[in-house]
């Protein structure tokens, strides 16, 4: 196997472009949780332009912005209200603009989200077709409908919102509107050329500012079936689901981002566009990475799968074969701002084993051809925060009465990074204000108390991406070899002609024995390899020079 890294051709006035989101790791700042320059107990940009040598050091190559917009904040932002504007609990344009040019200056390439299937309910759009009602030319840029029964009083359809109860909302003139999500946000009518037109024009403002690419948020809603039918049946659909159904995954996206490649690459070939693509399979979200669309896509297969070597096995499998098939990166992630944090996710009430396995995890996953994501507080080894009071919880499914299980602040409590108490140098005060509590026991793992400590799991991110950097076996590639290994334990070997590679994985919760497969670069766990043979801990992964 070689590593797989595509290059532009070169002429005479060029040299050849790396296609670095082919073996990027790119990490995730939620605004709100990352840093707080001002004291306000929000993060905003500011405060990330001053961490952003955290990143540097870590070791990744760019860094994806969850949404900074003006919006309401019905959804943390994934409400916007004007998409060429930064909110003020975030800063300004010119702190958005600071943000990147420092990013670019530290050698961090900058990802930022863009929300094209639904905007708030306070976008000026949203508000005249209000305000003109029925009729109104851009009533017709959304989804207004009459209702059914005898006086309109019932949903056009019976479409259910992903945070629970209908999908669709009537207004003060009696027809209705569709939400996927909340009410406040409701859906764009992506048949309507206005609609093009605009997020062409949103895309080239952010593009000009500088930034690299673009996040996708609910890249597989834009298209709804025709007529807008009926689902047929009163399954509450999940937005981590992967049921077929008339709104989610219609082939009409895709000419959507045929149009949006081509935009991207009027800006030269380094910038870059990333699915958030709920499918019923990887076959289908490789679709949306023809090599006339997009350039990534997550891989939600890979991110749901439990902690089992046989399940695991296969969708790594499935994974290269649908990304080869369209010449696309693998990805693979493990966290984010909207599922529990995988430290608490594959060992629920026992967070030791639930650490171990998350490390193990990692070193599996930066050890997989392809592009990696980290979420924010990953590498501190930060658990799930499943103790909050109602009273704090901002997650607006958490106020309905089905739906998502309304947990998702958990995996959003801000960064600790130094101190002996909240908030830990979130923001400037010692005792300053948190927008989100963090427990007590985070001064233990923040960045200050884990750096300089070889045992720490901050360190052991920094050695990770060190050797996954360093190690001409790892990073970008199509292809890995499998090796023998007994039930409950993944080998496999990666190899170019500048030297091979070995990762070994035990799953299992006992010890295992393997024959030595070659000289030890890192483990997530104690060990102490033999001559001939080595013991791997339980829930441990370990890379090997070969």
């Amino acid at each position: 196997m070689t590593q797989h890294v595509t290059a532009a051709p070169a002429t005479a006035d060029s040299a050849p472009v790396r296609e670095w989101w082919r073996d990027a790791v790119i990490y995730q700042v939620y605004p709100r949780s990352f840093a707080d320059g001002n004291g306000d107990g929000m993060g905003d940009l500011p405060g990330i332009t001053a961490r952003l040598p955290h990143l540097r050091d870590l070791g990744v190559d760019a860094v994806w912005l969850s949404p900074f917009y003006a919006s309401p904040q019905a959804d943390a932002g994934y409400d916007v209200a004007d998409y060429r504007a930064v909110d003020p609990m975030f800063g300004t344009l010119t702190d958005a603009d600071d943000l990147v040019r420092e990013a670019h200056s530290l050698g961090l390439r900058v990802i930022v989200d863009v929300v094209p299937n639904h905007c708030s309910d306070q976008h000026e759009w949203f508000k005249q077709a209000l305000r003109e009602g029925p009729g109104s030319p851009l009533r017709d840029r959304f989804h207004f409908r009459a209702g059914k029964g005898q006086d309109g009083e019932l949903p056009p359809n019976d479409w259910e919102s992903i945070f629970g109860g209908p999908a669709w909302t009537r207004v003060e003139d009696g027809q209705w509107y569709l939400h996927l999500f909340a009410p406040e946000q409701p859906d764009f009518n992506w048949e309507h050329p206005a609609v093009h037109d605009e997020f062409r024009s949103v895309l080239r403002f952010w593009l000009d500012l500088g930034i690299d690419g673009f996040r996708i948020d609910v890249a597989h809603g834009l298209v709804k079936a025709a007529g807008l039918p009926d689902i047929g049946h009163d399954e509450q659909v999940r937005l981590l689901g992967n049921q077929a159904v008339p709104y989610f995954d219609q082939d009409g996206v895709h000419e959507i981002y045929r149009d949006w490649r081509g935009i991207l690459a009027e800006y030269g070939p380094e910038r870059i566009a990333v699915a958030e693509a709920w499918t019923p399979t990887v076959e289908r979200s490789a679709l949306y990475l023809r090599p006339d669309e997009l350039h990534q896509a997550f891989n939600f297969e890979y991110l749901t799968t439990d902690w089992d070597a046989a399940a695991l096995r296969a969708v790594i499998d499935r994974s290269l074969v649908a990304m080869n098939a369209v010449d696309a990166p693998a990805t693979w992630v493990l966290s984010n701002h909207d599922v529990v944090r995988h430290s608490t996710r594959f060992a629920a009430g026992d967070e030791a084993r639930g650490l171990r396995r998350a490390r193990a995890a990692t070193l599996l996953m930066l050890a997989l051809p392809g592009s990696a994501y980290l979420y924010q507080g990953e590498e501190l080894g930060l658990p799930e925060v499943t103790e909050l009071p109602d009273e704090v919880r901002q997650d607006p499914a958490f106020f309905r009465s089905a739906g998502q299980d309304g947990t998702r602040d958990g995996c959003r409590v801000p960064l600790p990074w130094s101190g002996e108490r909240a908030p830990f140098g979130f923001g400037p005060a010692d005792g300053g204000p948190s927008w989100l509590p963090q427990p007590a026991n985070w001064k233990d793992l923040s960045v200050a108390a884990q750096t300089g400590d070889p045992a720490s799991t901050l360190e052991f991110y920094r050695g990770a991406l060190a050797v996954r950097r360093e190690h001409p076996a790892l990073g970008g590639g199509r292809d890995i070899e499998w090796l023998a290994a007994p039930e409950g334990v993944l080998a496999f070997r990666r190899a170019t002609a500048a030297g091979a590679f070995v990762c070994t994985v035990n799953l299992t919760g006992s010890e295992v024995t393997l024959p030595t497969p070659g000289t030890l670069l890192l483990a997530s766990a104690d060990l102490a390899p033999g001559t001939a043979e080595t013991v791997l801990p339980a829930d441990s992964t370990v890379w090997w020079a070969a």
